[in-house]
């Protein structure tokens, strides 16, 4: 058997890799002939990779590792955990400390009355929950035909078949026949590309409007519940108008439509709050937790549901749960993920000054000849790529095709920032200090004239026609 340790040469550990690790979201054959970068340690906001390189992880991991990299507290207690109660399961009547310490903590911390909690190991399980939940609540309700759920189109929640299928991303539900039935989905507010015309406050006013038009098409008796993200993250930081959010709480309300807000990125102080309905004013009946709920240390998720709805489900045998549901040592660092959050300030710090201070900076971006809008909320950001600022424009190339090259000149910079087709986004560790900030952007700046140059000097500055 091979020897591996982070100290074997990094072509074995790409050929061991490409043999027999098939990867997310990737093409396997390319990513072989390439190889895969090979992080070995991470302290702070910094990955080191197998090479010795010092990269800035502009995208926290997955959008999840809130408090950074390498907090001693969370790995004790999850060895404190192990060796006092490594599992046990929530089924059967049974329960455990670290799970009710932190569904206790979790009533806490999150709005209104949103006071239950149903764990999950993340959050495409948990949204997977939300389908089940919304349908069984009005089932008992008296109310079994009310079963369809309304998403937005270019969404993201999740990868298992209700997941994706609640998503709204058309190269996902190309593979395995998805949305599955009684899943509809309405246009997303994205001004900068689909606005055309109209004021960012009219566009959002009309996008949330497709919700009520959605609504009266197929039958108010048939429309159990609305999901969307506060600020859609994988779809590229879509930030709405702010007539987006307001309008949709109002047809909520006015239908009697359940609205599920979907926090796996925007919750724990990603936005400036605590959860990023707060930031956008909306009042969810369920919030979809994870990411940031452990910070990545562990994998969990939750749905975190109101009152009404834990009453009504609680009143009928719920045919639904996970192994893992609420697995102790996974709970256990949760809880201690919070606590860090609590006793840091670290929300605070994004909302007087990691997130100021980053806004700043990155809409300073738009001075570059390559960045038509920067749009940033708190530690998530965009910049739209474009040819020709005053039109919008979209480039002539193949959607996504400019987005890679910045990605790849990104990564080269040791900087880490994803492409969403033609937009860029950061998505940086809660805990990063203002001279931190300072290094991204200026990586940041650096990428955008390599990028720019190389579009220049292969004629790639083209607006589609």
């Amino acid at each position: 058997m091979t020897v591996i340790s982070t100290n074997s040469p990094t072509a074995e550990l790409q050929a061991i890799d490409a043999a027999h690790h098939m990867h997310p979201f990737t093409q396997a054959d390319g990513l072989a002939k390439k190889g895969a970068r090979v992080i070995t340690r991470a302290e702070g906001v910094w990955l080191t990779d197998s090479e010795g390189e010092r990269i800035l992880d502009g995208m926290a991991g997955l959008w999840c590792v809130n408090v950074g990299y390498g907090r001693k507290e969370l790995a004790e207690v999850a060895a404190r955990q192990m060796q006092e109660l490594p599992f046990y399961n929530t089924f059967f009547q049974t329960t455990h400390v670290p799970v009710i310490q932190l569904a206790a903590k979790l009533a806490e911390v999150v709005p209104g009355d949103l006071n239950h909690v149903f764990f999950a190991s993340g959050g495409s399980d948990a949204n997977d929950t939300n389908l089940r939940m919304v349908r069984h609540y009005w089932s008992l309700k008296g109310k079994p035909s009310k079963n369809v759920v309304i998403s937005r189109k270019n969404a993201y929640h999740g990868s298992t078949v209700a997941g994706a299928s609640l998503g709204g991303m058309v190269p996902m539900h190309q593979q395995g026949s998805l949305p599955i039935p009684d899943i509809h989905h309405i246009n997303q507010p994205n001004w900068w590309l689909e606005g055309g015309e109209m004021t960012p406050h009219d566009f959002g006013l009309a996008r949330a409007r497709e919700l009520e038009e959605k609504i009266l098409e197929l039958g108010e008796d048939r429309v159990a519940a609305f999901i969307a993200e506060p600020i859609q993250g994988a779809g590229g930081v879509i930030v709405p108008p702010d007539s987006y959010w307001p309008e949709i709480q109002r047809i909520c309300d006015q239908y009697e439509i359940l609205l599920i807000c979907d926090e796996v990125i925007c919750g724990f102080g990603r936005t400036g709050n605590w959860f990023g309905h707060e930031t956008v004013g909306a009042k969810p009946d369920i919030i979809t937790i994870a990411k940031g709920l452990s910070s990545g240390y562990q994998p969990i998720g939750a749905s975190v549901v109101s009152d009404e709805i834990a009453s009504v489900i609680g009143s009928d045998e719920f045919n639904h749960g996970y192994t893992y549901s609420g697995h102790p040592v996974a709970a256990s660092v949760a809880l201690e993920n919070i606590r860090i959050l609590q006793d840091e300030k670290i929300v605070e710090h994004v909302r007087d000054v990691a997130g100021p201070y980053l806004k700043e900076k990155w809409e300073g971006l738009t001075a570059h000849p390559l960045v038509g809008e920067a749009k940033i909320v708190g530690m998530m950001g965009s910049i739209a790529l474009t040819p020709h600022k005053e039109s919008r424009a979209r480039f002539a190339a193949d959607p996504g095709t400019v987005g890679y090259i910045c990605r790849e000149f990104s990564f080269g910079n040791n900087l880490i920032m994803r492409h969403v087709y033609d937009r860029m986004i950061i998505s940086p560790p809660l805990v990063m200090t203002t001279g931190e900030i300072d290094i991204l952007i200026e990586r940041a700046w650096k990428t955008l004239d390599m990028t720019h140059d190389k579009l220049k000097a292969e004629g790639m500055m083209q607006a589609a026609s």
